[in-house]
């Protein structure tokens, strides 16, 4: 019986213990809701990051080849012309358009 007498005991610390956490509880979630109405928790949805085009390009490149390592099959970098090159063949279209305007007349 005795036994029963320390449980019993025990039992009520363990009631006294939750009705303290359930306060410090409470006062947790005050602080929250002041804070949450200071926005000072907030910093990671006030701020945002941006990329440049060039960058999310680049990114988005990186992630393909990745996956492409994963699946056994990595993409071809998609060819850039240079600007000389893109002057030359607009000059070359330019000469071809005047060529057939000149056939015309």
């Amino acid at each position: 019986m005795a036994n029963l007498l320390g449980l019993a005991s025990f039992v009520s610390e363990l009631k006294a213990m939750r009705t303290n956490l359930v306060q410090e509880l409470r006062h947790v979630d005050a602080a929250l809701a002041v804070l949450g109405k200071l926005n000072v928790g907030s910093t990671y949805s006030k701020t945002t990051r941006s990329f440049s085009t060039s960058a999310r390009k680049r990114m988005s490149l990186a992630q393909k080849a990745r996956w492409g390592k994963v699946k056994g099959d990595v993409p071809k970098p998609k060819r850039i012309i240079s600007a000389a090159g893109r002057r030359r063949i607009a000059a070359a279209q330019r000469a071809r358009w005047a060529k057939m305007r000149a056939g015309k007349k």
